[in-house]
């Protein structure tokens, strides 16, 4: 790499990483989603706004092509993984036997209709005008369905830190609900990506090595594949916490950054794994934070020593790594020659009615009240992450296009600003507690529960 590509590359990251952290806390003063900040902060520097000022000095400082482009890839490619570790981390044991009924039947319902309506979608409308460079239609079918139906966790539950319900009955069911349907939404996700990358155009991995073209055979395989490396992976399980809880014993509490060190390798193993495999990488992150956090619960001393390493692989991924991705997102939106408002609008109208309907439906068979199902609707329409992390990984894998791109980033945006506004609302209004009274308690437990902090988050 010449100083001249090494000079852009360090000035684009430099100007990227500071807007998305500008913008990213501008946003979290306004209470709204830091990350929706820091895409617009990416996008202060792509052809919607730098491009259309200075389109020969944006096309120099961020190449299309080149050691430059190639290295601020590696780091956008680096964020995935590390924000998908990130997210399986996160999927502690939310679950709770007094809500069972409740998440099962609004994941049930709540993922299930939106994924058929999303697949219906696809034969009633002529979507091909959507379809990437790959020109696969089922692929492209899956990615449809799975952004009518998909959720954000961390940026629901950002949200609801924000507004001090983290420790209710109500938040319980919603991260509950979103943790079941982005483990099953990312098998879908990866056998869709695993359609197009194990197409042949790259003789490498276990596809090529079985001579497994595209088609129904290549969905086949690539479906077998994601559900047997999750087995896998959930199967030695107890290996992977073995292989921490040991790093952990041998490197002492003075020395963390081993224990860094093990994680992250199991990361980077997992995704070359899922290389091999014909999966997209970003797979086999979630599933090792998945299998890694998978049970964690409880404020113990030694609980709190074993998510030290992870604590320190956030702070730097979430200083660094994944607002760089995020802006990165931002860069590559062209508002300006992609962007088909009418299309936008109705994608999103259908989108909204659909997953609110079900999950609004699914609440109410539960026995949950009018309006608390009508505020988990709207908390569970926020796609956030999730479904920005869809739009990227299917773009670059030439699913769709640039105008469908920027649908499903505005969508994800856009839901995630609707929830946030209609949940802080819903406080004012007494129609959502901080209190978690959605459940009457025993005498006993009320008691103690008078003796809790109202609030969770507040500080």
């Amino acid at each position: 790499m010449s100083d001249t590509d090494l000079f852009r590359l360090f000035a684009g990251l430099m100007a990227l990483l500071v807007a998305a952290h500008f913008m990213g806390r501008l946003f979290g003063r306004l209470r709204q989603p830091p990350v929706i900040g820091e895409i617009l902060g990416g996008l202060l520097f792509g052809p919607s706004l730098f491009g259309l000022i200075a389109p020969d000095a944006q096309a120099w400082l961020f190449p299309k092509t080149g050691p430059a482009a190639a290295g601020l890839a590696l780091i956008y490619q680096l964020g995935t993984l590390l924000l998908m570790f990130l997210a399986g981390i996160q999927m502690r044991a939310l679950f709770s036997r007094q809500d069972s009924r409740a998440v099962g039947l609004i994941t049930v319902v709540g993922m299930v209709v939106p994924f058929a309506f999303g697949l219906l979608l696809v034969q009633l409308v002529d979507l091909s005008g959507a379809m990437g460079r790959a020109g696969n239609e089922t692929a492209l079918t899956l990615v449809i369905a799975c952004a009518v139906a998909i959720t954000s966790i961390p940026v629901i539950s950002r949200i609801m830190l924000d507004l001090g319900i983290a420790g209710t009955a109500f938040a319980r069911i919603v991260l509950s609900v979103a943790v079941l349907e982005d483990i099953v939404l990312n098998v879908v996700i990866a056998v869709a990506l695993g359609m197009v990358d194990g197409g042949g155009h790259d003789a490498f991995g276990a596809a090529a090595l079985f001579g497994i073209g595209s088609g129904y055979g290549s969905a086949a395989y690539h479906a077998l594949a994601s559900v047997g490396f999750l087995g896998l992976v959930a199967g030695v399980g107890f290996v992977v916490r073995r292989v921490l809880a040991t790093s952990r014993r041998a490197a002492g509490p003075d020395r963390p950054t081993g224990r860094v060190a093990v994680q992250l390798a199991l990361v980077l193993a997992a995704a070359a794994g899922c290389l091999f495999l014909g999966i997209t990488p970003m797979y086999g992150a979630f599933v090792v934070g998945l299998m890694a956090g998978w049970g964690r619960a409880g404020p113990s001393a030694r609980e709190a020593a074993a998510n030290e390493p992870t604590r320190a692989i956030q702070s730097f991924a979430t200083g660094f790594f994944i607002p760089v991705y995020f802006a990165v997102v931002g860069l590559k939106l062209d508002l300006v020659h992609s962007f088909a408002p009418l299309y936008t609008l109705l994608f999103i109208a259908f989108a909204c009615v659909v997953k609110a309907a079900s999950v609004y439906a699914g609440a109410r068979w539960a026995g949950r009240a009018p309006a608390d199902s009508l505020n988990l609707a709207v908390a569970m329409n926020a796609r956030g992450g999730p479904g920005i992390v869809l739009a990227t990984l299917s773009y670059d894998a030439g699913i769709i296009n640039a105008t469908l791109f920027t649908t499903l980033v505005l969508t994800a945006v856009i839901t995630s600003l609707m929830a946030g506004t209609w949940l802080e609302s819903a406080i004012k209004r007494g129609l959502l507690s901080r209190r978690d009274s959605t459940e009457t308690p025993p005498p006993s437990s009320a008691a103690k529960r008078r003796s809790e902090p109202a609030e969770v988050g507040s500080a």
